[in-house]
Parts: structure tokens; sequence; C-alpha cells
């Protein structure tokens, strides 16, 4: 079985504590140059974690991930007409 997943950007003000984010869930990405984290925690528990960490004082702001909502499935997709040429070349 597998568990809903959902990322979660935290904007540091300094990159000491994206350590201590660990405890929170699977951080994914520290980004040095813009000092972010992406944490991947379950969707049941993204509320209280956003509530929980917006409240540290090392933390700037807390933006929930979209990704799983976001359409990736396309109806009206058609192929491109010259890339459809190109392949009937090689036959």
């Amino acid at each position: 079985m597998l568990t809903e997943r959902q990322g979660l950007i935290i904007w540091l003000h300094s990159l000491k504590h994206a350590k201590t984010l660990r405890r929170f869930g699977n951080v994914h990405y520290v980004s040095r140059k813009m000092k972010y984290v992406l944490l991947y925690c379950n969707q049941s528990e993204i509320e209280k974690l956003t509530e929980k960490l917006s409240n540290y004082s090392y933390v700037k702001k807390v933006d929930v991930s979209l990704r799983p909502f976001v359409k990736t499935e396309y109806e009206n997709a058609r192929p491109d007409k010259a890339k459809e040429y190109d392949y009937k070349m090689g036959l």
C-alpha cells in the first residue's frame, strides 16, 4: 500500500537548521543558494506541520506543493505532424 505524500517548501533564514528538519519527514533537496528545503511528508500531516514549522524562528515561510493535485494526463494531445513524418522516413 502506498501512502499519499506531498512536498513542503520551507524557506529558511539560515541553512544551519536544515539538518533538524529531518525529524518531520524526508528531506529531498536543500538549496544552498536560495536557502530552502524540500521536505516530503504524509498528506494527512500537512496542515499540522505547516503550522508547527512556521512558528520556528529560523523559518521564513512554508509553501505547500500542489503537485499531487495537478492533472498530468492530457485528453486532446495530438502528435506533431512534422515528427510523425520523420518517424515514417525510417520505414
